[in-house]
Parts: C-alpha cells; structure tokens; sequence
C-alpha cells in the first residue's frame, strides 16, 4: 500500500488545494459573475494557468524525472546536480526571453487568444493588461515545476503538492484586497487580481527553493550550456510537454473559439473548474507518484513491480473517478447552484454551466486514463508515441470544436456545448490509442484484481447515480432561490453524502476494498 499512500498524501493536499480553489471561485463568481471583466481576467488567467499545468501537474517532468532519475543512480549525486542546474539554467534563459517577446507582443497575440474580444474594444483592451501582467508567472512556474521533480524523485512530495494551496490563498486575498479598494464587477478588480497571479508565483518559487534547502538539495544558477544531457532533455521534453498537458491545449482552444460566444468563456471556465476537482485530486496524484516509481523499478529491472504499480494506479484511478464523473453527469444543477449562483452569477449562468459540466464529466474517466497510461511510455524515455497520440486527439478535438459550436450555435443550442462534447471525445481517443499500443507492445497487463474491481465500481456507481437522481428529487425545494445559502450548502451536504454512502457501501459489499486495506492506506494497519 505504499503507492496508495503517496497518492493519498498528494491527493490530499490536492483536495486542500481544490477547496481553496472553490472558495476563491465563489468569491470571484459573486464579484464578476460570468461578465466581460471575468472573461477577460479568464482568458488572461488561461494562458499563464495553461503553463501551470503543463509545468507543475507532471508534464515537463515526464522528459526531467527520468533523465534526472538516471544521472542519481548511474552517476550519484553531484551529477544529478550538476544535470538539474543545467536544466535550471537554460529553461530559465528561455523563458525569460519569451516572456519578454510576449509582453510586448500581446496586443497583436490577443487576436490568436480571444478573436471575439476584438468586438468589444474595452473587454479586448483589458485582457491585453492583464495577460502582460500575469504572464511572468510562467518563468516562476517552470523553476517551481523543475524543483519539484528534484523533490519528487527523492520521494518528497509534500512541497510539490503545496504550491497550488499558495496560489489559491493568494488569489483569495487579492479578491478581499479588491473589495477592500472597492472594486467589484470593473476592470480595478480583474487588475488586482492579475497582480496576485504574479504574487503567487514569487511565493511558489520561494517555497520549493526552501524545500529544497532542507532536503540539502540547493541549486545555483549556471551559464546556459547545450550540452548532451541538455539536448536529450529538449528531445524528450517537447513530445513529453505536447503530450502530457494535451488536455490543457485543449480547454485553451475551447477558450478562443468560445470568446466568439458572450459569456461562454467564464461559463466554460466554472465547468471546468468543478469537474478538475476529481481530476486534480485523482490524475495529478497519480502523474506525480506513478512515473518516479515506474522509472525506479524499470532501472531495477522489476517489470513484474512495474506491471502491479500501473494496475493498482489504474484500480485506485477508477475507484474515485468513475463515481465522481457519474455524479457529475446526473446532478450538475445543484452542485453549482449552491456554489456559484449569487450577485453577478445568474440563474441563466448556473443552467448553461452546468449543461457544460455534466458533457465534461463523461470524459473525466478518460482524462485521468491519460495520467495512468502515459508514465508507462515517459519511464522508458519514449515521448514522441504520446505526443503523436496526443496531436490526433487535438486535432480531433479542434476540428469538432470549431464545427459542433457553430452547428450548435445555428441550430439553437447552446454553442459552447459543442466544445465540451469535443473535449469529451478527444480525450477517449487519446486515452484509447495510449491504451492499446501499451498492450500490444506488452508494457500493459490487466490483472485479475483490476478486472474484478471494474466490475464492482461500475456496478456501484450505476447504483450511485440513480440514488443521486432520486436524492435530489426529493431535496428540490430546499434547492430553490428562496431558502437561503445556509439551507443549499445542508442540501448539497446531504446529496452528496447520500451517494457517497451508497457508493462506499456497494463497494464494500462486493469487496473492491476493505477495511483493511483501507487502515493501510490511512497508515493505522
């Protein structure tokens, strides 16, 4: 169970992190709703968030870990260091550079972003500002993220999983500092908070350089070099950056053909942020512990450990994931009634987000598959087969974004649900193809335990879903305009405490885990 306890120590902090998140997004939501001052601070916020994932949730550590993993243990430590400091030093110099080039360049890069902006001038002027402001954040997070691997392969994880719980405070309080300066849905408000963004990264850095220091793991900054290990590491990290953060390229094209629609970027933006819940907890759990430990074993020569770490990431993947995206998919309307809908956030908002958010949830499975399978090809230093399966699915994904929202749009549906069905079905066929080269080549076995367990977890979320359609049946009228914010959070408490019971039931009952198996996973076994 010690892999199920480095998932739990990274999810756990994850979920921390999450509801931080969730509070920050209600705050925002009862500041700037779904207007043209939250669409522009979103699609600001998007680029800068798009990097945080493809640098902090495993991307670029999938080409780093690796090589970093094998200079330790073939070379020792000071080789190890050396190769890190190198690495450090030529992402820093590059992206300085585009940092830079892109500020200056972002008047004319806004057209690329958010085309529909130019409409509006002042929504188009203002995402300009605050795109400038929040964009130095990606030189903070491509450090944090590189530390972070340093960390994660000497088995640490707790710092690495603690920067977005720094991101989101510090966004939190930038909204208060917002109030406090008395602004609320206007361009002052959307300004302070692209500061915080540039505030927290600062933070991020300074918490992963003292993780660091007390890991007696410091690293100096050194003159660019390229040398051999530098251009193995850019051989590797271009398919693996392309390949890990292919669902983030996604939603960012979603972003740009949605700003064509008023209010559909914010809307897909809340969509996204509640049914990321599960995949942050679940998918970046798995992307940070699974690839350092598939990557240890393969150098041991332990394919037989290698087999068991990828079937029990993919058992404890669909455990949490398959009820959660059901859950998702049956009861949207609530869930983000409670959360959201209050000042600026309407009811028209809540309805169209959370149609997005139930076609989300049907690809959440799929989404984490992708975390499972793709440590199995970055471990053995093979990045170009994710990456070309992740360029089909993004093609995939943009040409059925582009058509199914404009056809949406023509027939009178709501346009942007068309983005989400893409998104949906780009992530399966990613996940898929990954899936099937793993067997064929024999990187990849079922086991007899996983095959069990599918069974019962799909069983019991089925279950699930239908307690939860009836649930909320019931509770309806405590989940009308009326009855106050006190008497929603109690409803959705209990709606969601309904299917988690008849979910953890279920899964008790038929075995899929037991209770001792679950004091292992909470170390009291």
């Amino acid at each position: 169970m010690k892999l199920y306890r480095a998932f739990a120590t990274v999810g756990s902090l994850t979920l921390v992190s999450r509801v931080l998140g969730f509070m920050r997004d209600i705050a925002f939501a009862w500041a700037f709703g779904a207007g043209w001052v939250a669409d522009a601070f979103n699609v600001a916020f998007r680029f800068p968030n798009l990097f945080r994932r493809l640098f902090g949730e495993g991307a670029f550590n999938s080409a780093f870990i690796p090589l970093f993993a094998k200079e330790l243990e073939g070379n020792g430590r000071e080789e190890a260091r050396a190769f890190a400091e190198e690495a450090m030093s030529g992402l820093a110099a590059l992206l300085v550079a585009l940092t830079i080039v892109a500020i200056l360049a972002m008047p004319w890069l806004m057209y690329l972003l958010a085309p529909g902006f130019s409409a509006q001038p002042e929504k188009f002027d203002l995402a300009v500002l605050l795109t400038q402001i929040t964009f130095p954040y990606l030189l903070c997070m491509s450090l944090v993220a590189l530390f972070s691997g340093v960390l994660n392969t000497f088995g640490r994880f707790v710092e690495s999983s603690s920067v977005s719980i720094v991101l989101n405070l510090t966004l939190l309080a930038a909204i208060f500092v917002g109030f406090w300066l008395g602004y609320r849905n206007e361009p002052g408000g959307g300004i302070v908070q692209a500061v915080g963004v540039f505030v927290a990264g600062v933070l991020q850095l300074w918490l992963l350089i003292d993780g660091l220091r007390r890991n007696n793991f410091s690293l100096r900054l050194r003159r660019p070099r390229m040398t051999d290990r530098m251009r193995r590491l850019i051989a590797l990290g271009i398919p693996g950056v392309i390949a890990g953060g292919v669902t983030q390229i996604n939603i960012m094209i979603g972003t740009v053909i949605a700003s064509q629609e008023p209010g559909a970027v914010s809307q897909l933006y809340y969509a996204d942020r509640l049914y990321e819940l599960p995949l942050a907890i679940v998918g970046i759990a798995i992307g940070v512990v699974l690839l350092p430990d598939v990557a240890r074993q393969l150098r041991a020569g332990n394919h037989a450990g290698v087999l068991d770490s990828q079937n029990r990431s993919l058992e404890f993947a669909m455990l949490l994931t398959v009820p959660a995206a059901v859950a998702l998919a049956v009861v949207p309307i609530p869930i983000v009634k409670v959360l959201f809908e209050r000042g600026a956030f309407t009811a028209a908002d809540t309805a169209n987000t959370a149609a997005v958010l139930s076609v989300f949830a049907l690809g959440l499975p799929a989404f984490v598959m992708i975390k499972v399978f793709s440590p199995a090809y970055f471990a053995r230093e093979d990045t170009k087969t994710p990456m070309r399966y992740a360029t089909i699915s993004l093609i995939a994904n943009t040409l059925g974004s582009i058509g199914l929202f404009f056809l949406f749009r023509e027939i009178g549906w709501l346009p942007q649900l068309g983005i989400a069905v893409a998104t949906t079905l780009g992530g399966w066929l990613n996940a898929g193809l990954l899936w099937t080269t793993l067997v064929r080549r024999g990187h990849f076995v079922l086991d007899r335990r996983m095959a069990r367990a599918f069974a019962s977890i799909l069983l019991s979320s089925v279950v699930m879903g239908a307690a939860l359609i009836a649930a909320a049946h019931f509770l309806a009228r405590y989940f009308v305009s009326g009855q106050g914010f006190a008497v929603h959070v109690l409803a959705l408490a209990a709606l969601v405490g309904a299917g988690l019971a008849v979910y953890g039931l279920i899964v008790l009952a038929t075995g899929t885990i037991n209770l001792r198996q679950l004091r292992k996973l909470f170390g009291r076994g």
